[in-house]
């Protein structure tokens, strides 16, 4: 069997200049929010302007989810430990679904404000032009901090990264509905604002709901995409050795694929072989499959699906112990230089190497060989024994 361990840990270069990334744009996401909420609400207060103050109040909002993603990548750099041997990838996720769900719910409330609005034609206000020079500023910052943080995401496949680049083009959505709704107002048309927020609050609802659907679905661990599983599934096959496949699972750990497969190989391989066969198998997938970064390779000799099972034949130590009592007239115990067992099948067959010199012809190791067998098959599952000479 072979475990590659590949999670990113605090001594990882890869897993630091994640963690550095992340806080860096997170810090700058969380001090630009803050900037834009005291101008949005100062202002908004100044021009008259509700909507620029509940924008101002959706700016606040993106502070926590900031603070959300900060912990979350301070945690998840850290390395494994005891308690969590595959890494803390998961608390990532967790968030993530945090984060879904504030945008689903910042999106609800702009959609109930909206909504109240319509049916309270008077408590539309008459804001200044003010307000929009604010919402344009608001607009601009937030649409930059949405693609950097989004080109840091996809750099580091980061899933909360993503969320949070959606948090910040939510609040500059809700900048363009202050910037609608204020001119539509200044120009007459006093329903625009309400209506342009409904549309958009739809839109990030469903942007909340699938990072939140996607997330739990790795807290549930679903296995990856088909495309994906047929791409792991080729590699595995490619590689020199490898008969079949089978039993193969995945799942995801924050921005991480894992990945664990039974490998049919040759039965007769050597121990050496077969783990080299399997480190092939990891190095392949972690080199083919960018989100793969952990594998798992059991060694199967036989496909264990469909042959006999092997619980309840005996161990090396009692099977030799029965065996060379009964080949005492046969061979002498202190002539075997070496015996290879091979458990297949749920019989168990034997390679028995003598010196060379011991049997004068291939006939007598054939007679041997059949003496051996009747001798060991008395009450003991042996299915073959061939005699080696060496």
């Amino acid at each position: 069997m072979t475990h590659n361990h590949g999670h990113q840990t605090a001594d990882n270069p890869a897993a630091q200049a994640r963690y550095q990334q992340t806080k860096k744009i997170t810090l700058i996401g969380a001090l630009t929010n803050l900037f834009l909420a005291v101008i949005k609400i100062v202002f908004g207060y100044i021009s008259q302007s509700q909507a620029l103050i509940a924008d101002g109040i959706h700016s606040l909002s993106d502070l926590i989810s900031d603070g959300l993603v900060l912990i979350a990548a301070k945690h998840t750099s850290r390395a494994a430990d005891a308690n969590h041997p595959y890494g803390h990838g998961r608390i990532e996720t967790v968030i993530t679904v945090i984060l879904g769900l504030l945008l689903i719910m910042v999106a609800c409330g702009l959609a109930i404000d909206a909504v109240q609005r319509i049916m309270t034609p008077g408590a539309l206000l008459h804001p200044s032009f003010l307000a929009i020079i604010v919402a344009m500023i608001s607009i601009t910052a937030n649409e930059c901090l949405y693609h950097y943080t989004i080109r840091v995401a996809d750099k580091f496949r980061s899933n909360i990264l993503r969320a949070n680049a959606w948090h910040h083009r939510s609040d500059a959505i809700s900048s363009v509905i202050v910037l609608i709704g204020v001119s539509g107002t200044m120009l007459g048309i006093e329903y625009l604002d309400a209506l342009a927020a409904i549309g958009v609050a739809i839109m990030i609802i469903k942007i909340g709901w699938d990072f939140s659907v996607r997330s739990i679905r790795e807290l549930v661990d679903t296995g990856l995409e088909p495309d994906t599983v047929e791409t792991i599934n080729k590699a595995i096959l490619k590689v020199d050795g490898v008969k079949q496949l089978h039993s193969l699972r995945s799942r995801r750990m924050g921005g991480d694929a894992l990945v664990d497969v039974h490998i049919l190989v040759p039965p007769k391989l050597s121990v050496s072989e077969g783990h080299f066969i399997g480190e092939k198998v990891r190095e392949q997938l972690i080199k083919q499959v960018d989100e793969v970064t952990d594998v798992m390779v059991h060694i199967d000799p036989e496909d264990d699906e469909l042959m006999a099972h092997n619980e309840g034949l005996p161990q090396r130590k009692e099977l030799l112990q029965s065996l060379t009592q009964r080949w005492k007239s046969l061979i002498e115990p202190a002539d075997i230089k070496n015996i290879t067992l091979h458990y297949l099948d749920g019989k168990i067959h034997i390679e028995l190497t003598l010196p060379l010199g011991y049997i004068e012809s291939s006939v007598q190791k054939s007679l041997l060989s059949e003496q051996l067998l009747n001798s060991a098959k008395e009450d003991q599952p042996i299915g073959s024994i061939e005699v080696l000479l060496q």
